[in-house]
């Protein structure tokens, strides 16, 4: 039950830590345009917005489509690792009532679970 509880309350505040980080990384993106990602490029020629931006030679990588990509994978991460916080605090919960920890501990909860 220890065992448990530690690793899910580990995993809950990891999982919470990277949806929060996630968030942010979407918020930032989203605030920039999407000038934040292509700030390795040193390019004077880059538009204001990096859903217009073309591949160029001072540009390590193509800004084609980096803006697009970036939102599609993040926003699906992000709903990932929020349910894995719920699903985690979930298994603590249940943790917590094994140990009789808790304000459902003594109850009927207890043998549902």
């Amino acid at each position: 039950h220890w065992t448990l509880l530690s690793v899910s309350l580990l995993n809950c505040l990891l999982s919470t830590a990277c949806s929060v980080g996630l968030a942010l990384a979407i918020a930032l993106t989203v605030h920039s345009r999407g000038m934040h990602l292509v700030r390795g490029c040193d390019s004077s020629m880059l538009p204001a917005d990096a859903r217009a931006a073309i591949a160029t030679n001072d540009c390590p990588f193509n800004t084609t489509r980096i803006y697009d990509t970036a939102l599609a994978l993040w926003f699906p991460s992000m709903v990932l690792a929020a349910t894995e916080a719920v699903l985690s605090g979930r298994c603590c919960l249940v943790a917590l009532i094994f140990r009789g920890i808790g304000p459902c501990a003594r109850s009927y909860g207890k043998e549902q679970v």
